[in-house]
């Protein structure tokens, strides 16, 4: 968790839009940009609304939330091979997403500046859904929480 939040700190002293990261369990503290460690749904939903790109690492609920808002969404997966989750199923969720045109997919963050201004001008599809499979089932119940 720490590598998206470090990135997006660094990032803040070369772009001259504003940052804001919601940083979770990382216990890197950002001292370039805004942050908080976690947001109740309102204020959640308010930065997503407010946002230009959303950078997330690959959880369906907050990519979801963004194609909703129709925000450019990058993915950052997180990674085994940086001690980031127990496997690297983030990364098929980003690469699902991907193939399908609804976000970018950016797998190392030395790339991520690069992948903000390929976001900007990107033909971002719409989220379609094909019926009767576990994508479905999926889909219906992440649902249920909207």
């Amino acid at each position: 968790m720490n590598r998206l939040v470090k990135a997006a700190d660094e990032l803040a002293t070369q772009i001259s839009e504003g940052i804001f990261v919601q940083k979770g369990w990382s216990d890197y503290v950002p001292k370039n940009c805004q942050y908080t460690d976690f947001m109740d749904v309102a204020d959640y939903n308010k930065k997503i609304a407010e946002c230009s790109v959303l950078i997330t690492h690959a959880g369906v609920g907050t990519i979801i939330s963004g194609i909703n808002s129709k925000k450019p969404i990058i993915v950052v997966p997180r990674k085994n091979k940086y001690l980031e989750h127990v496997d690297d199923h983030q990364c098929q969720i980003a690469e699902a997403f991907s193939s399908k045109g609804c976000v970018l997919k950016c797998e190392e963050v030395t790339e991520l500046k690069d992948y903000i201004d390929k976001a900007r001008t990107f033909d971002f599809k719409p989220y379609e859904l094909k019926g009767g499979n576990i994508e479905e089932t999926i889909m219906r119940f992440i649902n249920i929480f909207d």
